[in-house]
């Protein structure tokens, strides 16, 4: 029977081998394969973390903690439990760190590709499918801190090193994958963010041209632009590909106003995200392709009043798609309270020990997914009046002025130091007592988002 479910794209459906059609509905796997701060609690970027808790821990500790995290945080409980809830994809971001090291390119290590298979395993025996997302790349595909970039510049589109890197991986993944019809397909760039737009099109036909080389079967899943919100690089699409977008919406992010309400001086209601939906798939309405959003959901903030209003926004949304057609993966599975499905409970030995370190990152902002500049609006504000002084028409890609300045103050300049901080916490940890922080993660141990929950299962199957 599995050959029936391999997934093919036909007009603007996905089928399976048989023509039924099919309708992705799932969860992004954040903080696993691909560690993001806001996720697991450090600062800074992935890279930085694990350098630092590498040299606080040592080795045997260090690698005790990680064996462990890894099947906590993600298993067959975990593909059990997703499936219950009616869903049926897992988005599988990864960083390239598992299967290659910068000072070894090109040489590819198998633990990575093993543990990787054991979860495109795990989802396979419940049902699930998984698409593969190359979470970040040598160099780094966009400016921020979830592609494990330390900086806020994407040398991944300058450097023709890092891009040949890229596809050598994605010719392993085809290599690995192309007879396993529980894989839907491959998405060769997370949020990709090419400042000039005159990269990644020649890019996406060569990583295509690639992986088609060797799997011809595969469905590929091609980001936007601009944090998967600009299709303007695309001209008629490639053959068994889907388009994807992202689509948070402006009041579930941290600093969000009320819904129906303002946020970032904008009104947002249902129309609004609507329009904003619109917008961000007319690539895939005008050529007859598949509508995918490959991430979307809102941050929740422990306060029941304005949660309601989280959950309203992400209802909304979710109409919306189904009106369309449209599938979806909602991020994330699981985390430390801010958006997951499931996270880990306060009281957790894990959350514990890192308590007073949040919220000191959470003090000087440098979050940049859960946190304000409220405690350090005194040292951000006069940055923000020179600059609107001195360079009025200053505009950084990819937002703007505002905001890159928050990155480099906030969430590099503030970060940074606190990467030692978070490491600190881990002092005089044994391999053993690291090992059972890392079971903080297991499903049986962490607390379900019930209200979230409730929305998935009562959505019409």
């Amino acid at each position: 029977m599995d050959h029936d479910v391999r997934l093919r794209v036909q007009g603007d459906r996905l089928v399976r081998g048989d023509g039924t059609p099919v309708v992705l509905r799932g969860v992004g796997l954040g903080g696993w394969m691909n560690m993001e701060n806001f996720i697991t609690g450090y600062a800074a970027s992935e890279s930085q973390q694990r350098r630092a808790l590498r040299r606080v821990l040592g080795e045997e500790a260090y690698e005790a903690f990680f064996e462990r995290f890894f099947p906590a945080f993600f298993g067959a409980d975990d593909a059990a439990f997703l499936a219950s809830l009616g869903l049926n994809c897992v988005r599988i971001p990864v960083n390239y760190h598992h299967f290659e090291d910068d000072d070894r390119p090109f040489e590819l290590k198998e633990d990575g590709f093993a543990r990787l298979d054991a979860a495109i395993r795990a989802c396979a025996e419940h049902g699930l499918y998984s698409v593969i997302d190359l979470h970040t790349v040598p160099g780094a595909q966009n400016q921020h801190w979830h592609s494990d970039n330390p900086t806020h510049w994407a040398s991944f589109w300058t450097h023709r090193h890092f891009q040949d890197r890229a596809v050598h991986l994605w010719e392993a993944f085809a290599e690995r994958y192309r007879d396993d019809p529980w894989v839907a397909g491959y998405n060769p760039l997370n949020e990709p963010a090419d400042v000039t737009g005159a990269a990644i099109g020649p890019f996406y036909e060569r990583v295509a041209a690639a992986i088609r080389a060797i799997d011809a079967g595969h469905v590929l899943f091609l980001d936007g632009n601009r944090y998967s919100t600009d299709f303007s690089a695309f001209d008629e699409p490639l053959p068994n590909t889907v388009y994807t977008t992202h689509d948070y919406a402006l009041p579930g992010f941290v600093d969000g106003g009320p819904y129906p309400g303002e946020s970032r001086g904008q009104y947002v209601d249902k129309a609004r995200l609507e329009e904003t939906f619109l917008q961000r798939t007319e690539y895939m309405r005008r050529t007859g392709t598949p509508i995918w959003i490959g991430e979307f959901g809102p941050v929740y903030t422990g306060d029941a009043e304005r949660d309601a209003m989280r959950y309203r926004v992400l209802q909304d949304q979710l109409e919306i798609y189904g009106r369309h057609g449209a599938g979806w993966s909602l991020w994330t599975y699981k985390d430390i309270g801010l958006q997951g499905l499931a996270y880990a409970a306060p009281d957790s030995p894990y959350l514990t020990r890192i308590q007073a370190f949040l919220e000191k990152k959470a003090r000087l902002g440098a979050d940049s997914w859960g946190s304000t500049d409220a405690g350090v609006r005194d040292l951000v504000r006069p940055v923000e009046e020179m600059f609107a002084r001195e360079f009025p028409d200053f505009q950084p890609y990819p937002w703007n002025a505002q905001r890159w300045i928050h990155q480099l103050m906030r969430h590099i300049m503030f970060a940074e130091p606190l990467v030692d901080e978070f490491a600190a916490c881990f002092a005089g940890l044994t391999a053993a007592e690291a090992a059972d922080l890392a079971d903080s993660f297991r499903l049986d141990r962490c607390v379900r988002r019930e209200p979230l929950l409730d929305l998935l299962r009562d959505l019409p199957q």
